[in-house]
């Protein structure tokens, strides 16, 4: 049965060898939202460090378990049509819809990564994985304070990526053509000099006007006007074995149809091969008819052949003269390149006062035009901003910080002055929050405690998640922090993740665990090992004795197995 094809991809695997106190394991995974749990030490966070080096996080030798030569890791995503072309153009395979990352980590530090069983780089994969997965840890949450994350989260909430292309074309427009007024300044005071040599190259230039392709053309017509007398003598020959009255080929051929004809429709297995033969035949005639025609325009033509030979001359001492590098072909098509552009380069030179003003005139309507879009880009973000903080502010109201706000500041600077503009426009952006009623919205990095922090960036992430184009997001202590009621509304916003996306979370709390479609455990073996039965896909009564062990230490409690089937029904019923 073939699968659905799907928006967003997904992570339906991973296999880990000689990772940490992981041995050997293979953890299939489902959508929806998977949590994972587990007594401390069992080695969770080594799932995490195996999707970081999937995902082209940096290795290390430290990685590989003891007395291993090295640590492998490999993961495999279903993805969706769109995403398919991307590997290829990374240099990557596809088997259908699934792509396998492998990483290979040895004892002395040295790394390897294939995309799709094809060799490639950790940059290049960590480009790629960006719209793959998204992993959250307690640190990595602490990008959130930075300024260029938050004008980008802001920008996908906006969906602004054709305001954004717009005004990074313009941007890009208005920076080459200051660069080339501050180049001619620069050379100015050498451009008599320039000038002699571009009206040099021209005049000789303009006294071929070479071809795109005609080196390839001369040398063609050159073999064949020096070749007339071989070419009339063998095709004449060929000529009179096709078409001699009495033992020509043609005309042994038509015999020979002739037979054949009279046995059409006396063996339907026949038929077909007299067809072929009669085919045959036709095209034979054709080619010889053409032949004919060939030979009769064909004639030897002496001037023609020594104004060739005098081009060809004239062009290869033009290319030796003005070409660069030791490939001819690409020397030739370079110099054809600035042809095209010395007339420009010419009139920048020459003209003096008069074209740098033509040109200051240029750069001052691209500032308009570039100034419009970021302008443009600016009201959209700003439009936006006072949406996404009510946004957030109400997801962090369901995530028990009723008091909470925040509040995103889009700073505009001074639209008129150059100094303003930069890759991504002329907006400082800025997330502002206040934990409580009557505090003041600051930075997040001044105010927001880990706990508050990783919150925060759970109900953005819920936000954006409609619009994002991130198919797994893992999270690592995104309950670091919380208890009671709200660990119980961070696995409720978990969940609702989870309806856009796959959603993994490492998680020490019942509260949160209880949220999940999928429960899967992590145990030592009695070495110290994890091995391929360690990681467990729990039934609903393994999943309740684990829900009661992680309420109070003790799976054999009666209370923390009732508490845990109040968890388990508050879920239900949600």
């Amino acid at each position: 049965m073939a699968r659905s094809k799907k928006s967003k991809a997904t992570l339906d695997e991973i296999s880990i060898r000689g990772l940490g106190v992981i041995e050997s394991a293979a953890i299939s995974f489902s959508p929806g939202f998977t949590a994972i749990t587990g007594e401390t030490g069992a080695g969770k966070t080594m799932v995490l460090t195996a999707l970081g080096l999937i995902t082209g996080a940096k290795a290390d030798a430290d990685f590989v378990r003891t007395n291993s030569e090295r640590s492998t890791v490999s993961a495999q995503f279903t993805i969706p049509d769109g995403f398919t072309e991307k590997v290829l153009d990374a240099g990557g395979e596809v088997d259908g819809d699934v792509l396998t990352i492998a990483r290979s980590v040895s004892a002395e530090g040295k790394s390897r990564i294939t995309l799709g069983g094809a060799l490639s780089t950790a940059s290049k994969v960590h480009e790629l994985s960006q719209e793959l997965i998204e992993i959250h840890a307690q640190s990595s949450s602490l990008r959130l304070s930075k300024a260029g994350v938050q004008r980008d989260l802001l920008d996908s909430f906006s969906d602004s990526h054709e305001l954004l292309s717009k005004y990074s074309a313009d941007f890009e427009k208005y920076g080459e053509l200051q660069q080339r007024i501050s180049k001619l300044k620069k050379e100015s005071a050498s451009s008599e000099k320039e000038i002699a040599l571009l009206k040099a190259f021209v005049s000789d230039f303009s006294a071929l006007m070479p071809r795109v392709g005609e080196p390839e053309e001369i040398d063609n017509e050159i073999n064949r006007l020096g070749s007339v007398e071989e070419i009339h003598t063998q095709l004449t020959q060929a000529l009179n074995v096709l078409e001699n009255d009495e033992n020509g080929t043609l005309n042994n051929l038509k015999l020979a149809k002739k037979s054949l004809d009279q046995l059409l429709q006396k063996d339907s297995a026949l038929d077909p091969h007299i067809e072929k033969f009669g085919e045959l035949m036709y095209t034979v005639e054709d080619i010889a008819s053409e032949l004919v025609s060939y030979l009769a325009r064909l004639e030897a033509d002496p001037s023609r052949f020594d104004y060739l030979q005098q081009r060809k001359q004239g062009i290869n001492a033009l290319v030796k003269k003005y070409g660069v590098g030791s490939d001819r072909q690409i020397a030739y098509q370079e110099m054809l390149n600035s042809f095209e552009e010395a007339e420009e380069r010419m009139a920048d030179l020459s003209g003096g006062s008069e074209r740098m003003e033509q040109l200051e005139s240029e750069l001052s309507q691209c500032f308009k035009v570039m100034k419009k879009s970021a302008l443009a880009l600016h009201e959209n973000r700003a439009k936006q901003a006072k949406i996404l903080g009510a946004a957030i502010t109400s997801e962090l109201a369901a995530l028990s910080m009723p008091n909470a706000e925040v509040s995103i500041d889009v700073a505009q600077q001074d639209p008129d002055d150059v100094k303003s503009y930069s890759t991504s426009g002329i907006d400082d952006v800025l997330f502002l929050f206040a934990p409580h009623t009557g505090s003041k919205l600051m930075s997040l990095s001044k105010i927001a405690s880990g706990g508050e922090m990783s919150r925060l960036m759970l109900a953005i992430e819920v936000v954006i998640a409609s619009q994002s184009p991130v198919g797994t997001y893992v999270f690592d202590e995104v309950d670091a922090g919380v208890g009671g009621k709200a660990a119980v509304e961070v696995g409720r916003r978990l969940a609702a993740l989870s309806k856009n996306s796959q959603v993994i979370v490492v998680t020490h709390l019942p509260q949160v665990a209880v949220w999940a479609d999928n429960h899967l455990v992590v145990r030592k073996d009695q070495s110290g090992s994890i091995t391929e039965s360690s990681v467990i896909a729990l039934s609903s009564e393994e999943r309740l004795r684990e829900i009661a062990r992680m309420l109070s230490g003790q799976e054999e409690s009666q209370t923390a197995q009732k508490h845990a089937e109040e968890l388990l029904l508050l879920v239900k019923n949600a």
